[in-house]
This record gives structure tokens, sequence and C-alpha cells, in this order.
């Protein structure tokens, strides 16, 4: 079959980019063609035996959605006239989804759309002026993903006439063997950060994530550790002048990177305390490679952090944020045993399936 999926995808870097690629690869591996459409970049290449479309347009917030949604859809355009397309999947319900569903209804291919989180958590919340539209590519997607049950919930509570039935779990996944506990500390040897423990962030800098909160929970610790962030975004420069004009020691910014895999097996617990958060795909790569997790008591992380292996904190209370990463960091026999468990759980969700009816 041939399968048209439109989204972030690598060379971007983010998880909804790494679900697709996933997918797809997996749908290579069967015999599938898959083409994906995907947002400008200057080194847009195939990939995995990946047809990837770079599209026009600007990366401006505010107009790069838009931007992406008209040009996304005229290219889809192009590709279902020239190929035979069986099955078109939007990812993020806009402005991905959108294209996708309108494109679709157009040619009457079956369409899927799946929900990553920020489209009905932050979207759908905060934006009222996007509720319709949203409402209408659930309304008109021939089937609906969601990457946690909590996403799940959120979406049925749209009502959205018959959305229960098409709206179904298509977990994130995790490779296992990119992502391994091998012992791999170059990170740390190579950054100088051998003589304290190492507490990691990685994602985007954007308020939802609550990195200041993890920035004014190092200041009240009671164990000395290196915060190391890593990822970019709006709040880059902000969080910045926050370390330096508060004098916060080691904390270190690496900026953007597209080899965490080689970061994370240098940490000893890695850290997600966002607001919200429909899945947290980093959570199983760090436990993927043996580590300890501590993330919000909020939406899919629940369904990820269990006992065995890491903990759960209030994202609203900087003590608990604090108070957790010091009982992680003190305690060795404990954060051991959430390691020994780590893998094992991770390997819960390593097993990619192909979400689609008729394949």
């Amino acid at each position: 079959m041939k399968i048209a999926m439109v989204g972030q995808f690598p060379p971007h870097i983010g998880g909804v980019g790494v679900h697709i690629h996933t997918l797809s690869k997996k749908l290579v591996s069967e015999g599938h063609e898959v083409y994906v459409i995907t947002y400008p970049h200057k080194d847009i290449k195939d990939i995995d035996g990946i047809h990837v479309i770079g599209t026009k347009g600007l990366n401006i917030p505010g107009v790069r959605g838009l931007m992406f949604k008209k040009n996304a859809k005229k290219a889809l355009q192009k590709l279902v006239e020239k190929e035979d397309i069986d099955i078109i999947h939007g990812h993020y319900l806009f402005p991905a989804g959108a294209a996708a569903v309108e494109v679709g209804k157009q040619y009457g291919i079956k369409t899927y759309v799946t929900a990553h989180g920020s489209d009905m958590f932050e979207m759908y919340k905060s934006q009222a002026f996007m509720r319709s539209t949203i409402r209408g590519v659930l309304k008109d997607a021939d089937g609906v993903f969601a990457v946690s049950n909590a996403l799940r919930h959120e979406i049925i509570a749209t009502g959205v006439v018959g959305i229960a039935d098409k709206t179904r779990i298509s977990w994130n996944s995790v490779d296992i063997d990119k992502f391994n506990n091998n012992g791999d500390d170059s990170f740390k040897k190579e950054n100088k950060l051998t003589d304290k423990p190492i507490v990691l962030f990685v994602g985007n800098l954007i308020k939802r994530k609550n990195v200041e909160s993890l920035i004014e929970a190092k200041k009240i610790s009671n164990s000395d550790y290196y915060l190391v962030i890593v990822g970019d975004g709006p709040l880059f420069k902000k969080l910045n002048k926050k370390v330096a004009d508060e004098n916060i020691r080691d904390v270190i910014f690496t900026g953007s990177r597209n080899d965490v895999e080689d970061i994370i097996p240098s940490c000893d617990v890695l850290v997600l305390p966002s607001f919200s958060e429909s899945f947290g795909l980093v959570l199983i790569e760090a436990l993927a490679c043996g580590k300890p997790v501590i993330g919000s008591d909020v939406g899919g992380i629940t369904e990820i952090i269990t006992e065995e292996v890491g903990l759960l904190v209030n994202p609203r209370k900087i003590s608990s944020i604090a108070k957790t990463i010091d009982k992680i960091i003190n305690d060795e026999e404990l954060r051991n045993a959430l390691s020994m468990n780590a893998r094992n759980r991770a390997k819960e969700f390593s097993e990619v399936t192909i979400p689609y009816d008729e394949v």
C-alpha cells in the first residue's frame, strides 16, 4: 500500500517527528511505500526508504502553522494526483490533520489523524477560535488515534458525534537498540561533568514544559548535582539569563541536540516536570537507557511511570520537584533499584504497531 504522512519529520527535532519516523520505518519494512510531507528545511532528504517532501514557507511563530496547512495541502494534492495513495495520515490535529482530512475528503481517500497532546491540551483548551476547526478535523477523519489514554479521554470530551467509537490508542514507541544501557558516559567525560550526579531535562523550552521550576528547584536543593538542559525554544534566552543573573551554579544548557541517545546514558535521573503532557516520549527513552525518571503527576506521564521505575511530582510545587530529585540523588539504593527495573518497563513500549484497519 501507499501511505502519505503529513507532519513534523527529521531533520526537524521533536516527539511527533520520532513517532512518524518510527511508524514509517515499520511500514517500509513490511513492504509498503511511505511518503512524508513535512515543514520546510534546507536538509530535507529521503531516509530509511521513506520519501520525504519538504514544503515551502517560513518558520515564523504565529504564521508557521497557517502556512504549513496551506502548503502541505498543496503538496498532498500534488502527491495524490501523481501516486495512487491508499491512506492519508495527518499527525497533530492542526495544521497537519486539517490538511490531511481536506485532501482525503476531496479525493475520497481513507484518512486518519493522530492527536499528539498539545493540540488538545493546549490549542483546543486555550485557543477558543481553534475549537471549531479541531472539532471539524475530528468529525471528518475516518479514524482518530491518541498517544495515551489521557489524551483519548480529552478527545472524547469534545462531544463530536461518534468520536468515541473511532478514537483508539496508538502508543509512542522507543527503539531499545538505539536507546540502551551500555554504560556510555562519553557526554559526561567530554563536558567534564564527572564529579557530581547529573539531573537531565530533554525537551522544548516552552512554558508548558516547566523548566523554570526545575531551575528554581535546584536553588533550594539539599543535594549537589549538575542540571543539564537539552533543548531550544522561545524561553532559551530567558532561562539562560535567569541562571546568569541569579548566579545559579552548575546549570548547563546544551541547546538543541539530535544525539540524545548519547546524552541520556550519562545522567543519573531524567526529569520531565511538565504542567501537561500527553505521553512523554523522552521518559521511555530514558528508561530504555536504564535510568530512573521523575515526571509530573499529570496526563500520559502517569501511564508510563510506575513506582518500580520512578517518582511523580506536583509540577506546581517547586518544593515537590526539589525534594523528589534530592530523594533519588541522595539515596543510591533507591536509584539502583529504579534503574534495575527501567529497561524492562521500556520494553513494554518497544513494539511498533501499525494502526490502520487496512494493513
